[in-house]
């Protein structure tokens, strides 16, 4: 059995080369080996997200219809409501959820916009539910405030390695990336930090994130590993396919590498077929994004999970949490204390 000591931040890019290199069959059965020790290998973490405000963003990440500078056709929309917010999060954990993400379209979230997220991190804690936002970069005292709120997790990717990083943005640089998860982690929340493949990368360029995320001072809690959504209007709506077999690969080599973080099956999960997204479950992945939809791209529907979950014999992952009429009352409370709150409405851009 490993230990937390045991946990490396020293990963050389040839030992992961190493790897790579490894035998299909040889490379699964060491990533299977390492992911029965640390979790249950049937069980799957779920979370749902949520857009929070869509489209209109500064940064011009290649990848992304909600960036300003590519017509995609997205519909722009203001910062949501925390009232509307929490009824999503009610939805979300009646459909087994149990951690609610929440997503912005900023490069940053300005002082004003911070008394609306956190009181939808608040009012999302109070459904018992883990909380989880991805704003865009943080300064200390945002990450200082998110954290007394009760924000569980902060997601920040790193999307590829430091080398291809200005092929897809030049917006923001991987240093900011970097000093955001430092905030975060310094603010004492767990970090969900991963990457996207199939951006026309080489393999070294998936190795180089692979190494970055291992070799943080403390690995990501979580780590979503995404498969790029080709949407048009975009620079990468003709990117070449990643070989799903590839794909699979890279799952089971960043579970060898961090064997103690949730491994996430994120975007792009739509176009995988049930028999490609088994054998990433065999691979390591143990958390996936649940619902229809996956910030403004496709996610499989709610029911072929659940029908796939039953077809592999997996289960969601639980957590303690507070019972129902526990939950009812503290909701109640919230709502009442709250009721005349100008955070309730005409939530600004």
């Amino acid at each position: 059995m490993q230990t937390q000591a045991d946990v490396r931040h020293d990963w050389t890019e040839a030992e992961i080369q190493a790897l790579f290199d490894l035998p299909f069959n040889d490379l699964l059965f060491r990533a299977q080996t390492v992911h029965r020790q640390h979790f249950n290998p049937n069980e799957v973490q779920v979370s749902t997200l949520l857009s929070i405000k869509t489209g209109a963003c500064p940064e011009d990440c290649k990848y992304c219809p909600q960036s300003a500078h590519y017509d995609t056709g997205l519909e722009k929309q203001r910062l949501m409501e925390v009232e509307a917010v929490l009824a999503k999060a009610k939805q979300a954990k009646a459909a087994g959820s149990t951690r609610f993400c929440m997503g912005a379209a900023w490069k940053h979230p300005t002082d004003r916009d911070m008394p609306y997220v956190l009181e939808m991190v608040k009012g999302v804690k109070e459904l018992g539910l883990e909380t989880c936002m991805t704003l865009g970069m943080l300064k200390e005292h945002q990450a200082d405030q998110l954290a007394e709120a009760g924000l569980d997790y902060y997601n920040h990717n790193l999307d590829t390695s430091p080398e291809f990083y200005d092929k897809i943005i030049t917006t923001r640089t991987y240093q900011d990336r970097l000093d955001t998860l430092g905030h975060v982690r310094d603010a004492g929340m767990k970090i969900c930090s991963g990457g996207i493949l199939g951006m026309g990368e080489t393999a070294n360029d998936r190795i180089g994130l692979l190494k970055q995320l291992a070799n943080l001072p403390q690995q990501p809690e979580s780590v979503p590993i995404n498969m790029l959504v080709k949407v048009e209007g975009t620079p990468l709506e003709n990117v070449e396919d990643l070989d799903p077999l590839e794909f699979v690969r890279n799952i089971a080599v960043a579970r060898i590498l961090m064997p103690k973080s949730h491994v996430r099956l994120s975007a792009g999960r739509e176009q995988m077929s049930d028999e490609m997204q088994a054998m990433t479950f065999f691979a390591g992945a143990n958390s996936i994004f649940y619902g229809e939809c996956l910030l403004t791209t496709p996610n499989p529907e709610t029911n072929r999970d659940l029908q796939l979950f039953k077809r592999l014999g997996i289960n969601v992952e639980q957590r303690i949490e507070q019972t129902d009429a526990e939950q009812e009352e503290a909701i109640t409370r919230n709502l009442q204390a709250r009721k005349d709150d100008a955070l309730f409405y005409d939530a600004v851009n």
